[in-house]
Formats: structure tokens, C-alpha cells, sequence
């Protein structure tokens, strides 16, 4: 079966296909870094929009979603914006953990998986 890589790096890819299965890294933000919780995840997730339309897919195929936050008494404001955010019905299996990430100005790191 083919293996379709995106934003091929030294050390990861963005954007994994095998099959009828997209794999996305963790996504940080870049442009928000330092901000809110609620900023962060809303740019985080206009990111998952993009790379998961360019894998031929949309948020409403989901299979599931890992989320990284620094602190879990910001984990109800994150919430408010996923729970805008993913698709009615088709809401993905789903982890959040409290971490530290790779930078102290990231807030919020979320990876998902989703069908084709």
C-alpha cells in the first residue's frame, strides 16, 4: 500500500497517508504562540482544516485526537473551542493530558487521526 508523506522534514512529517488513513503530527501555534488558550486552539484547529483538506478528508471523518495542554485549569477553556469546532455526531475517540511542551510559549499541541 502506498505511503503519501507531507511537509516532509529531517526529523517528521506534517501529514502521513497510508491508504484510506491520514495521520497528522501535533499541531502548535505558531503565529499564537505566547497567547491564549482559546487563541492557540482556534488557530491550531484552522491548521488541522487545512492539512486534513489537502489530504482529501474534513474533521467529520475523525477516528481520533490527542491533546497536550500545560494546564489542566484551562482545559474547560479549550474545550469550548474543540467543542465549537468538531463535527455533531461525528465526534472523534479522544485523550487530553497535561504536558509540558516543546516551548513554554505553546499552550495547547493536538494531533489527530481521520479516515479518507
Amino acid at each position: 500500500m502506498k505511503i503519501e508523506r507531507h511537509e516532509v522534514g529531517p526529523r517528521m512529517s506534517q501529514v502521513v497517508v497510508h491508504g484510506d488513513t491520514v495521520y497528522l503530527a501535533g499541531v502548535v501555534a505558531r503565529e499564537n504562540a505566547g497567547r491564549s488558550v482559546t487563541d492557540q486552539t482556534r488557530e491550531i484547529l484552522a491548521t488541522i482544516d487545512r492539512h486534513l483538506a489537502k489530504a482529501g478528508t474534513d474533521k467529520s471523518k475523525l477516528l481520533s485526537a490527542n491533546i497536550w495542554i500545560t494546564d489542566m485549569a484551562s482545559f474547560a477553556e479549550m474545550n469550548a473551542v474543540w467543542d465549537a469546532w468538531v463535527s455533531p455526531g461525528n465526534t472523534p475517540a479522544r485523550a487530553t493530558v497535561e504536558a509540558r511542551l516543546a516551548s513554554p510559549d505553546y499552550k495547547v499541541e493536538i494531533m489527530v487521526v481521520a479516515a479518507r
